[in-house]
């Protein structure tokens, strides 16, 4: 048999959707992880980069610090904080912090520099303080590309977060590494498989989210100015 179709096969199996240890567990385990590590890294991230965006100080070392810590190896800062710290989850969801951080820095900051200052400097003109200016109109503008920087570290952190299983009982994760001991291919290649979907998943969700924030203002207005462009001629053949 084809090992992708053992891989199918052995999802599908209803024995490994009962009981300890079954794929609804290791599932809710894995979005469990990933979802505390993307909020501790959002409660980080998030204002550092709104304050960056919004004053346009300190960028360069935001850069700096985003491009150094995307540099580390996830597996290595994982093996170090589990020998400093122990068998765990509290290992890996610090790993994956530090992996969430960039993107979620980088969207950050990328989508309140993203709005026209000329909408800002109009904003203060009218008497707006900085606290509103950020929440109503910095905020509602660059959404987009804020949530595409939640979107690009929330499939990064379900795909890496099966290393959790590397030194913690939890997650999708365990089904690649027993899988992996037990030369159990069918196993490992399911668990992989699984990742995958809900990986795509959660980026769908997400695609479609970053589509809704899109304020209905700049939306009318994308869609007048499409409307607006002349035609292009079309060739001529002879």
């Amino acid at each position: 048999m084809n090992v992708f179709a053992e891989g199918f096969a052995w999802i599908f199996d209803p024995a490994h959707w009962v009981g300890p240890g079954s794929i609804p567990q290791r599932l809710a385990e894995h979005l469990a992880v990933s979802g505390v590590v993307l909020v501790i890294a959002a409660l980080i991230a998030l204002p550092v980069g709104a304050v960056i965006g919004h004053t346009g100080r300190g960028r360069e070392v935001a850069v700096l610090v985003s491009g150094g810590l995307r540099a580390l190896p996830t597996l290595g800062v994982l093996t170090l904080f589990g020998l400093w710290i122990g068998i765990g989850l509290t290992a890996p969801i610090l790993a994956l912090v530090i992996l969430a951080i960039p993107p979620l820095l980088a969207g950050a900051y990328a989508g309140f520099e993203s709005v026209d200052r000329r909408t800002v400097d109009a904003a203060r003109a009218m008497g707006m303080r900085e606290i509103q200016i950020v929440g109503g109109v910095e905020l509602p503008l660059g959404l987009p590309i804020l949530v595409g920087g939640i979107r690009s570290a929330s499939v990064q952190v379900i795909a890496t977060a099966t290393l959790a299983a590397y030194i913690a009982d939890e997650g999708l994760g365990r089904y690649i590494f027993e899988g992996l001991k037990t030369r159990d291919y069918a196993e490992m290649l399911g668990g992989s498989i699984l990742v995958i979907a809900l990986a795509l998943v959660v980026d769908g969700t997400f695609a479609v989210i970053q589509r809704l924030a899109v304020p209905k203002g700049v939306r009318a207005t994308r869609s007048r100015e499409l409307r607006s462009r002349p035609a292009r001629p079309r060739a001529v053949t002879g």
